[in-house]
């Protein structure tokens, strides 16, 4: 039997801060709705399986219903009850019979059961959504938790990278150490995994600046995977937005995450969070009431004028936040500040973000949220990153986000890896891309790295898979291979799939050469994919978002596997670009004549080396681009005396023609040879030190990125003259 008020003491309490907050004394418990006639909380033991307590939330200030508990603790476990109208017509579902969670939970104990009695409607009823269901549903439910926030950060400093310095590895927290040899089983797939020292290492030895990880939020299993025995794997169905997935605490506690955030930081790598603020784990309006839904439905989702029954859907996951509602507005500024300010995390990649930036429902550069964000002091400075795109009407809004945001730039993803398939008539197109793709984000004094450049994500293909196969693969998903993109712009190089032939593996190593070499000597910020640097496959899977096993998770014997090579091009190549500020360059380039020289920052030129003329650019035959990055274009980047950071010169040739090329390398001074860098078509691919005199033109072989670097005599670089 439940005890209503009479076993613990309520205190009127305060409005502000949202959520459970324990002060040292007791805890504050404050929850937004608007339209909700009366509030419970439920409190439960340590199992989570039996309720203890109701208390009736006895105030009501500015639409927050709020109570003080003097006798409750960290640990306490809890969920509401929230009493209003059950009028879908009207946008109203709310139904007291559903134990619901906090939207403000900082912590969860136990993992979603689905039960047909999470539905606030009868499940099979003839009027479907429109009935009204009177199970009780907290024995299915998983629990919040009141968490004490304290932790120790010591000396922990934010590494404040540079944007143009950047270099992002998309990487998920699970999948990168289920498999680790190095780690004890109970540690791998969790934020613990993360921290250990080996993969820390790792990462630091790599060269990358942040992580990116998938989503972290607590999410949900959706019900349809649940029934064919799969998971969400990647995470895009959040249900709690300040709440880290209790699946990656190994310890349950906070201090696990920020362990990890602190280490990284030790390692001068910083923390991106990709985050879904788009829509939750509720679905349309036959989903289940968890949380948002029956606190306030009107308020929490943007529903159909006239039809409120109805949700408007941007995202194609049933519904849409309504960050129209100031609370709902302030629920996300909340979430991104508490990740921020607590968690120490260094920035956000939004996921389908211009559901975000919809007013009534066009997206608008100058929306709430983003306006919100902008004048921030907190959210401002730090890194921000928009999937510029969403599946509504008006969706595609690449170059469209306001000064301060970077964007994934897929079409960069497209155009390189066309080009390197081989289609002809991209250069004028591929010579935008690789510098930052000014023709887009060239604006309002955007510079290069608002483009975030990538050849795979999370979701498609892996690098690996790029170059060997040409269809999808995904019957593993269990949709008769119907899901996941047929537009994958990939080549099998031969062969579908693996295979013993020498020649098309060598030619899929070469291409997977070609392909990081261009992604990470591109002006803008790369994003490399976790494992494609020693080769990591997914079977050809290119929608592997419910596939939490051997297919998604990385597997570290492909290092040993062929796989080393490959990692040691890959950090190079990182070293290549650090080292280097023409590769990575704050500034566009213009070809414009650098100040107080006779020299062009960038010189475009033809497989005869000579300067590529307008219409070249538009050739149908077009399979060879070439240029020059002059030194002196680093002149744009100050010492920290105040003085010009100058650079070497380099030369930069790429071709995808199916014949060798002799390619006369362009002219230099007399006491000035090229030195050969990489050749992606040779085994040892990269540092080579070969000098050239120019005298004889360089032999290009088919589908190859080959870089050479301007030496004086005088530096007595290793190799000899041709």
């Amino acid at each position: 039997m439940i005890t209503r008020n009479k076993t613990i003491r309520v205190w009127p309490g305060e409005p502000y801060p949202l959520g459970a907050t324990w002060d040292g004394k007791g805890v504050n418990f404050a929850l937004f709705s608007e339209n909700a006639e009366k509030v419970e909380i439920c409190l439960f033991d340590k199992s989570g399986q039996r309720e203890l307590n109701r208390v009736e939330l006895p105030e009501y200030t500015n639409e927050v219903w709020h109570a003080y508990l003097p006798d409750a603790r960290p640990g306490q476990l809890y969920g509401y009850r929230v009493y209003g109208p059950y009028d879908p017509e009207r946008g109203h579902r709310f139904n007291h019979h559903k134990l619901l969670m906090d939207p403000y939970a900082k912590g969860l104990s136990g993992a979603l059961q689905w039960d047909d009695a999470h539905f606030g409607y009868q499940v099979g009823n003839k009027d479907e959504d429109l009935s009204f269901d009177t199970r009780n549903n907290a024995r299915w439910m998983p629990k919040c938790r009141v968490v004490d926030t304290a932790f120790t950060w010591g000396e922990d400093r934010p590494p404040r990278k540079e944007w143009h310095e950047s270099v992002v590895y998309e990487m998920h927290v699970r999948g990168f150490t289920m498999r680790h040899p190095e780690l004890p089983e109970d540690m791998r797939g969790t934020f613990a995994g993360l921290s250990a020292p080996q993969v820390i290492q790792y990462l630091g030895n790599l060269g990358i600046t942040a992580v990116e990880l998938l989503p972290i939020h607590a999410f949900v299993d959706e019900r349809a995977l649940h029934d064919k025995g799969l998971r969400n794997y990647w995470g895009y169905n959040p249900i709690a937005f300040f709440a880290p997935e209790p699946r990656y605490l190994s310890s349950g506690t906070l201090g696990e995450f920020k362990t990890l955030v602190q280490l990284l930081h030790d390692a001068g790598i910083e923390v991106i969070l990709d985050v879904v603020y788009n829509h939750t784990a509720e679905g349309n309006h036959m989903g289940p009431t968890l949380s948002f839904r029956g606190i306030d439905n009107v308020s929490y989702y943007r529903l159909i004028e006239g039809q409120e029954r109805h949700y408007i859907d941007f995202t194609g996951c049933g519904n849409a936040l309504n960050l129209h509602h100031p609370r709902v507005l302030q629920l996300v500024m909340d979430s991104l500040r508490y990740w921020v300010e607590e968690m120490h995390v260094d920035g956000f990649r939004f996921d389908l973000a211009v559901t975000v930036a919809r007013e009534r429902a066009a997206f608008d550069s100058q929306s709430g949220f983003l306006d919100a964000v902008r004048q921030d002091p907190v959210l401002s400075r730090v890194k921000l990153i928009a999937e510029p795109w969403d599946v509504g009407e008006g969706g595609y809004q690449l170059g469209g986000f306001p000064p301060g945001w970077a964007e994934w730039n897929d079409r960069y993803r497209d155009t390189v890896r066309r080009f390197w398939k081989g289609d002809a008539g991209l250069i004028g197109e591929l010579a935008s891309r690789i510098t930052g793709s000014s023709d887009i984000f060239d604006r309002k004094g955007r510079r290069t790295w608002a483009s975030i450049n990538f050849v795979t994500a999370h979701d498609g293909f892996t690098l690996e898979d790029l170059v060997s196969y040409n269809q999808k693969h995904n019957e593993a998903n269990l949709e008769d291979n119907r899901d996941g993109t047929d537009n994958n712009h990939s080549w099998n190089c031969g062969a579908e799939g693996p295979t013993d032939d020498a020649v098309i593996r060598r030619l899929r190593l070469q291409q997977k050469r070609n392909l990081l070499a261009t992604l990470l000597l591109s002006q803008g910020v790369p994003m490399l994919l976790a494992g494609d640097e020693f080769g990591r496959t997914q079977k050809g899977n290119n929608n592997a978002y419910c596939q939490d096993n051997d297919i998604s998770w990385i597997d570290w014997d492909t290092i040993d596997n062929n796989g080393w090579e490959l990692l040691k091009f890959v950090r190079e190549l990182i070293r290549l670009r650090r080292e280097h500020i023409v590769f990575h360059r704050n500034r566009f380039f213009h070809g414009d004549l650098i100040p107080g020289t006779e020299l062009c920052d960038i010189s475009w030129l033809r497989a005869d080396a000579a300067a590529i003329e307008e219409g070249d650019w538009r050739d149908p035959n077009g399979r060879f681009l070439s240029f020059l990055l002059c030194g002196e274009a680093g002149s744009y980047h100050l010492t920290a005396l105040g003085e010009p950071q100058l650079d070497d010169t380099f030369l930069v040739v790429m071709s995808t023609h199916q014949e060798n090329l002799a390619y006369p390398l362009p002219p230099l001074p007399a006491e000035a040879r090229w030195q050969l860098l990489m050749d992606t078509e040779r085994i040892d691919s990269i540092n080579h030190g070969e000098l050239f005199d120019g005298a004889q033109p360089y032999n290009v072989k088919p589908r190859s990125f080959v870089l050479f670097v301007q030496q004086q005599k005088s530096q007595g670089a290793e190799g000899h003259d041709r």
